[in-house]
């Protein structure tokens, strides 16, 4: 069964509390699980998954279909991480490069696809 779509009437508000700091855990989750939803409908496939532990994971990114085991290509950050990457306040190479965002595998990128719009 599918995930329920957050609607951006609930997704964009959640965000923007998230990112102006302060939000409790719920509206943390709504932002982080909204944004996630963002990334899967601008880069739709099953090349990639994005993972923002406890909150959520998407797989994204047209290409090769991974169906089972751990994913050749996997992202993941922590949710305050994803939050600066998605609404544009870190670059993909700042997340890289302080080790708050961790790529593997040969297509885990996010490089042109962040930040989304909300």
């Amino acid at each position: 069964m599918a995930r329920a779509k957050i609607a951006d009437e609930v997704g964009g508000p959640a965000v923007r509390a998230a990112v102006a700091g302060g939000a409790d855990r719920n509206t943390t989750a709504t932002a982080v699980r909204y944004l996630l939803q963002l990334l899967a409908e601008r880069a739709p496939g099953n090349t990639v998954e994005v993972r923002v532990p406890p909150f959520g994971a998407v797989q994204c990114i047209p290409g090769p279909r991974h169906t089972r085991g751990t994913p050749p290509n996997v992202i993941e950050t922590d949710a305050a991480t994803w939050l600066a990457l998605a609404s544009g306040s870190m670059t993909w190479d700042e997340g890289l490069a302080s080790g708050a965002v961790h790529a593997s595998g040969q297509r885990a990128s996010l490089e042109g696809l962040v930040p989304l719009r909300y």
